[in-house]
């Protein structure tokens, strides 16, 4: 069974972590979606609502795969291994990612050997999409509904005391 693994803290999930997810899920039989927990970037979701809201977003894509949403609190290789995924993916947008995937890359490859990396360009109406950039425009009183699903927007719309 090829296992792969999505790693992110996805606060919010966005349209571009939606299009990655359902791309990638036709690359393996199993995707599992690894929620960072991730509390030095101070999420606004809590970590049980990220992965409710994983659970919602992403139920239509389980006629093309397993899909298993976990969080995790460990090295990202550690949980690859937990879980036995034989790749991570990883999403890039700008030549910004490119430098940081890179370089964890690398790192990762001193960890294990065993597990690819593989990368997939964002969709090219994705690209400028980012989660602290949805929370600043939900905040400001902006449109998000470009960049996140509609169920997202209003629970984030919610959040930042908008909706």
């Amino acid at each position: 069974m090829r296992v792969g693994l999505y790693p992110g803290t996805f606060d919010p999930v966005t349209n571009g972590h939606l299009d990655i997810i359902g791309r990638a899920v036709k690359l393996v039989d199993k995707l599992v979606i690894g929620v960072a927990i991730n509390i030095g970037k101070g999420p606004l979701f809590s970590l049980e609502e990220r992965v409710e809201i994983l659970e919602r977003e992403t139920a239509h894509l389980k006629k093309i795969a397993e899909i298993e949403v976990r969080p995790f609190d460990s090295l990202l290789m550690h949980f690859a291994r937990d879980v036995n995924a034989q790749m991570i993916v990883r999403g890039l947008r700008a030549v910004a990612d490119f430098e940081y995937e890179f370089q964890m890359t690398a790192m990762n490859q001193q960890l294990d050997r065993e597990i690819e990396t593989v990368f997939l360009m964002a969709d090219p109406r994705h690209q400028a999409i980012a989660s602290r950039l949805v929370k600043e425009i939900a905040t400001l009183g902006g449109d998000i509904g470009k960049f996140v699903p509609p169920g997202v927007a209003q629970q984030l719309l919610a959040k930042v005391g908008k909706g």
